[in-house]
């Protein structure tokens, strides 16, 4: 876990009259050790890896502390459960393209985008602060393929697929 993610925690905590524990700790090293979006289901999986004691409500709890310390962002990338961007620090005005067929998610960023944002918000009276833009899409494989190549790996991680519509 990055050193200036750990201090905003234990900072956080301190204010607040929390207490640091261990488990915390381990569930926010887990959170962010990887820069990739989770679920919360996802997250207790990969803390139990590490801390089979650590419990579901615990890192529920966790991730309500990370999530109001601004650490964590919660995001709606269209499943219908709420996923965890973990890497949105250094990135304020990132974006996100999914995989209607397998779910993956893209992150990217685009100069051309944050300046339409400033100028929308501006001439509407307002200064944006953060912006999240999702855009569901098909790669080309599933549009020729009717498959997207990703969808075997996704099902052989173990990972959630995105419900059909």
């Amino acid at each position: 876990m990055d050193s200036g993610i750990k201090q905003r925690l234990d900072d956080f905590i301190s204010q607040r009259g929390l207490r640091r524990t261990g488990q915390r700790e381990r569930i926010a090293e887990v959170a962010f050790s990887r820069d990739e979006h989770f679920t919360a289901d996802e997250l207790f999986e990969r803390v139990c890896k590490v801390d089979g004691e650590t419990s579901r409500a615990t890192v529920y709890r966790t991730l309500g502390l990370l999530v109001e310390a601004d650490l964590l962002r919660q995001i709606d990338l269209g499943d219908s459960q709420i996923t965890y961007d973990p890497n949105f620090h250094n990135k304020p005005s990132h974006n996100h393209l999914v995989c209607i067929d397998c779910g993956k998610v893209v992150e990217f960023e685009d100069d051309n985008v944050d300046i339409q944002t400033d100028c929308l918000t501006r001439r509407l009276g307002y200064k944006a602060i953060r912006q999240s833009i999702k855009i569901e899409a098909n790669c080309e494989q599933l549009r020729i393929n009717g498959r997207c190549p990703d969808l075997i790996a996704t099902r052989l991680s173990g990972k959630r697929l995105r419900k059909k519509r």
